[in-house]
């Protein structure tokens, strides 16, 4: 009887509580999409790994995140090559430059330098084979979609960094930076390009694809016991991409600047459902005590309470998926990075569902010693 009147309730009061699911939709929303920016912001450092399809990444040890990678000695990669269970070893080059576009102004930029072959797995997610056989122009990069207006320059365009004429002769997809621009060059226009690191040949990072993903650990734990591993460190793509997130998210300060306001939006989120679904329920006082005088014990009010709770929340959690998801694809359109992760949509639908039906139980509290008489005056 108590699960059917509260949505009896439900359906006939609907008014009454119509605020209150629109505030849990709110606090879903809000939660989820400050999240979500959150992961997308400092996802962007470990572009360079999940852009890539290598298995393996051999760099400097003690190596913070992708984006902050050091030079390493160029013999290492004899061990890789003497792997016959590792098919392709490539190298990768970070270094850094200063951008003239070809309509005028300027902005530093990263320069990544890839092997260009049309099979070549770093960045290989973020062009396709034909463009990234561009590359093998001497002087030819590649940038984002989105950053040609910030470079001032359209593809065909030529432009100086360092003072050296390169070509834009295509773009890259989802390669967007969190702060800067990224430029893409073959290895030897890279090392053309910056002087810092056509100084040697030592790389920045060695890219290795094993076929067999069964043999990803074996790999990893035999290059990791061979004499002088202790001059680099050894990663799968995963470990690699989420240190690279955990240190912008817990040890930069722009992470934590960010987590600390995600913080609060989840708070005044939660404050504001909880006030408006307890003023909802709170506004059904009189029909409670009715009940009551009719001889409804609180044990079976208060399960009534529950599942009018748990109906607001359910409903406005429907609106907020609904929302959110409109939310991404306006993200995705407008090329903002937005991670939208069922983890966290999970944990931001216990949240509110949880606050939703403890404000309604804090709601019928003064219940529990009332007089019905009194309150039916």
């Amino acid at each position: 009887m108590a699960v059917p009147l509260a949505r009896r309730i439900l359906v006939y009061e609907w008014r009454r509580f119509l605020p209150a699911t629109i505030s849990v939709a709110f606090s879903g929303v809000l939660m989820i999409v400050q999240g979500a920016l959150l992961l997308g912001i400092v996802s962007a450092n470990a572009l360079y790994v999940t852009q890539s399809g290598a298995d393996l990444w051999i760099g400097f040890p003690g190596t913070q995140s992708a984006d902050l990678g050091r030079a390493i000695d160029p013999g290492i990669a004899a061990n890789l090559y003497m792997d016959p269970r590792i098919a392709r070893v490539e190298a990768l080059l970070l270094g850094a430059g200063d951008w003239r576009g070809a309509r005028g102004g300027g902005t530093s930029v990263t320069l990544v330098g890839i092997d260009p072959r049309p099979d070549g797995v770093g960045l290989s997610k973020a062009m396709s084979p034909p463009v990234r056989v561009l590359l093998q122009e001497p002087g030819a990069v590649l940038v984002d979609e989105t950053d040609l207006d910030k470079l001032a320059t359209d593809i065909g365009q030529k432009a100086e960094i360092n003072g050296h004429l390169v070509r834009v002769v295509g773009t890259t997809r989802n390669l967007r930076a969190m702060g800067g621009v990224n430029v893409v060059a073959s290895l030897g226009t890279a090392r053309m390009l910056d002087s810092a690191i056509s100084a040697s040949d030592s790389v920045t990072y060695y890219l290795a694809k094993v076929p067999e993903p069964r043999n990803i650990s074996a790999v990893h734990a035999h290059l990791s016991s061979i004499p002088g591993s202790a001059g680099f460190e050894i990663w799968t793509a995963g470990e690699l991409a989420g240190l690279s997130v955990r240190y912008w998210l817990l040890e930069s300060g722009a992470g934590i600047g960010f987590v600390f306001a995600t913080v609060i939006a989840m708070l005044v989120g939660t404050l504001i459902t909880s006030q408006t679904l307890m003023a909802a329920v709170a506004a059904s006082i009189t029909q409670y005590a009715t009940l009551r005088a009719l001889g409804v014990s609180f044990p079976e009010l208060r399960k009534i309470v529950i599942e009018q709770s748990g109906w607001v929340g359910a409903v406005g959690l429907g609106m907020g998926l609904v929302c959110s998801l409109l939310a991404a694809a306006l993200a995705r359109l407008n090329d903002i990075p937005f991670e939208l992760r069922a983890g966290m949509m999970l944990f931001s639908a216990a949240v509110v569902l949880s606050v939703a039906l403890v404000a309604g139980l804090l709601a019928l509290r003064r219940l529990r010693h009332a007089d019905p008489a009194a309150l039916l005056r």
